[in-house]
């Protein structure tokens, strides 16, 4: 364990060594502020409060999607660029095995995106609370982590899309792209029965508040095991690749 947890260690590290690594964390403080700004001078009754901006500007229609691609962004040349730079050798030949150090690259991006969406909940919570307050609107901070919820399954599904791509093409710009008009059309609808297996409906799973879902005979269960498959399918295709291409 304290092997794997020095491999996570030297790829933060490694990560951290990026340009756009605190532009990101930049962009999540200050973006919340600016758009609370905007929304307050132009439109001050779009919200009743604080809580209820946050709630809002969490999820993926908001913020969240700007979350979303930073993420994508910060994550998805985590392998690919091991390749272009050449790297790739001097890392396999250390006494770790394949599966570890993929593993230690995934648990990565899986801890940049958790840390960004803290950053990115603590700053829209604050500047809600600036520009619109506390009372009225009756949602709280339950509402909000029910947002960050909702939003997480876009982040998480789409990194181990970017990362699955740069394993597979060891393009960052390839694996970026992919992502990001994957991300682009997931808001697309096809009122076709085969469209329910697709991962984009499923993703929706704010849809089911209320009694609703995305598509009719869609069920929130057939939804978390659809993205579960799509999740495992990502993971899975990407280790095979990794461990059995040769680097020599």
């Amino acid at each position: 364990m304290r092997k794997f947890i020095g491999l996570v260690l030297n790829e933060w590290l490694k990560l951290s060594k990026k340009s756009t690594f605190f532009i990101a964390y930049g962009l999540m403080i200050v973006m919340p502020f600016a758009v609370g700004y905007v929304v307050h001078s132009v439109a001050g009754d779009m919200f009743a409060s604080g809580p209820q901006f946050a709630a809002e500007m969490l999820l993926p229609s908001g913020i969240g999607q700007i979350l979303n691609i930073l993420v994508i962004i910060g994550t998805a040349g985590i392998v690919a660029k091991e390749y272009s730079q050449g790297t790739i050798k001097f890392l396999l030949i250390r006494a770790r095995s394949r599966t570890a150090i993929l593993a230690s690259k995934f648990v990565t991006v899986l801890l940049y995106a958790l840390s960004l969406t803290l950053i990115a909940a603590v700053a829209v919570y604050a500047s809600g609370m600036l520009w619109f307050g506390n009372g009225g609107g009756g949602l709280g901070i339950g509402d909000i982590l029910t947002s960050v919820l909702y939003n997480s399954v876009y982040m998480v599904m789409f990194a181990t899309l970017a990362f699955m791509m740069g394993i597979l093409t060891t393009s960052t710009g390839v694996s970026i792209g992919v992502s990001m008009f994957a991300l682009m059309i997931s808001n697309l609808v096809i009122f076709k029965d085969f469209y329910k297996y697709v991962l984009f409906p499923n993703l929706n799973l704010a849809a089911y508040e209320g009694g609703g879902a995305p598509l009719p005979g869609m069920t929130l269960g057939f939804s978390i095991l659809m993205l579960a498959v799509y999740f495992l399918l990502f993971l899975v295709t990407g280790f095979m690749v990794f461990r059995r291409r040769d680097v020599a």
